[in-house]
């Protein structure tokens, strides 16, 4: 199921930037030979004013197959074209067919942030009470901003530069949006506000802002999966767990910190369920990587955006797309500055499975929630392929549109030796990149 969602959320997203080719070629009288939804085998087709309209097999999508735009097969090739197709028509109309699919999916996104916003969302997460990695290291620990920067275990953070925050996902958000960069950190500590400058380092494996910190969880229990450490030792949905070995839980993290330094022991714990006190013992299990499994979740704050009105859901849904896009190009200048790409860039099967993930766990709460959580996925999805498909590089929209205006300065059509190479070009690179990607991704699904 998650795969199947997955795809048709990816095919959806290309599906749109398809169509907005169409519609371009449309209205630039550039014939359209076929127009498909879906990929594959055809099983449904009806050829009407020219265009042959497709259902094919593979729920992935679609392509619009343009009049003469796969004419160019060899260099050493006189090509006249045929009028009425791609190559035939004015630079200005190509660039008007190519630059319209990525403004579809920006359209898309526009949209889908903006309806979201209409009928409102909610999403788990925690408080903005923090907990310094420095207290927990690990061993893949290196600096601590957050502790350099004199912030300390329990503060509640309160605003970050001028931005009030709600939630542990604000100081996320701010964070790995800013690395390098010094933010100024409000916070309050026994009731005493103060402030603390800050600056995330880049973490290289995400290429996302990190400062060294944890979400405050209160040791509440959610859920118990059966036949788990946690179920067999009779925790209940509920329990509040108050002490391990004689200590204070405060938090989650020095509960999971107990547990692992325990290894084969039992560790006592004393719950308070509906008022009562019980005392049990929890044998910790351990994966075959030597992960803690207690087979426990913990109680997250649902925190609710409410529906705003279509005037606000629109100019909201304007700064999404405007902060998104903002996003796909400062991560798109992060690659050049030593990130770990095997960890950072994601592939069409990591997509997929995150899409899939996303819609699953979305629709499982409820329709409304999974409606959300897909779009807003997916609008972030069309808002990167819109700035990717616009960069320079041969066979992307960007490298058509770059050789296009070429021809309207120059004022004469480029030689078929050049656009064929030029395009071969391209064909290599993006074949590169799809490498890469599908590695790191079946790497990704082996990690997982």
């Amino acid at each position: 199921m998650k795969v199947l969602l997955g795809l048709v959320g990816l095919g959806i997203v290309v599906f749109i930037h398809e169509l907005g080719h169409f519609i371009a070629a449309k209205i630039s009288g550039i014939g359209v030979e076929v127009f498909s939804l879906g990929w594959g085998k055809r099983l449904f087709s009806v050829t009407y004013r020219g265009t042959e309209y497709r259902l094919s097999l593979l729920p992935i999508g679609g392509y619009c197959k343009l009049k003469g735009e796969d004419s160019l097969k060899h260099p050493a090739e006189v090509y006249k074209p045929e009028p009425g197709s791609f190559y035939a028509a004015s630079p200005l109309k190509r660039i008007f067919v190519a630059l319209s699919g990525p403004f579809s999916n920006l359209l898309f996104a526009f949209i889908a942030f903006t309806f979201v916003w209409v009928i409102g969302f909610s999403y788990p997460t925690f408080s903005n009470r923090i907990i310094l990695e420095s207290d927990f290291p690990s061993a893949a620990s290196t600096r601590f901003p957050a502790t350099e920067g004199g912030l300390k275990t329990g503060d509640e953070i309160l605003a970050i530069d001028d931005t009030p925050i709600l939630t542990y996902r604000d100081i996320q958000e701010i964070v790995s949006r800013n690395p390098h960069k010094p933010l100024t950190f409000t916070y309050r500590r026994n009731g005493v506000t103060g402030k603390a400058i800050v600056t995330p380092e880049l973490n290289k494996d995400t290429g996302a802002g990190r400062i060294g910190v944890y979400a405050w969880i209160d040791p509440i229990v959610e859920g118990v999966r059966k036949d788990s450490a946690a179920y067999i030792a009779g925790i209940k949905k509920g329990d509040t767990i108050l002490k391990a070995e004689g200590e204070e839980v405060p938090h989650t993290l020095l509960l999971l910190q107990k547990l692992s330094q325990s290894r084969s022991k039992p560790v006592r714990l004393i719950l308070l369920r509906e008022g009562n006190m019980i005392e049990t013992d929890l044998l910790p299990h351990f994966t075959d990587t030597g992960v803690l499994d207690t087979g426990l979740s913990f109680k997250p704050i649902i925190h609710t955006a409410r529906s705003e009105t279509f005037l606000t859901a629109v100019q909201k849904g304007l700064e999404e797309t405007r902060n998104t896009l903002s996003d796909t190009v400062r991560s798109f200048s992060l690659l050049f500055k030593g990130i770990n790409l095997s960890q950072a860039v994601s592939g069409p099967i990591r997509i997929t499975y995150y899409v899939g993930e996303i819609a699953s766990q979305g629709f499982s709460k409820d329709i409304a929630t999974g409606v959300t959580s897909s779009l807003s996925f997916l609008a972030l999805l069309s808002v990167t392929l819109f700035f990717m498909n616009l960069l320079p590089i041969p066979v992307l929209d960007g490298g058509l549109i770059l050789m296009f205006s070429i021809e309207m300065v120059l004022r004469r059509r480029l030689s078929t030796k050049f656009v064929y190479r030029y395009q071969y070009l391209g064909f290599i690179i993006i074949l590169s990149l799809i490498l890469l990607a599908t590695m790191s991704d079946v790497f990704f699904l082996f990690r997982r």
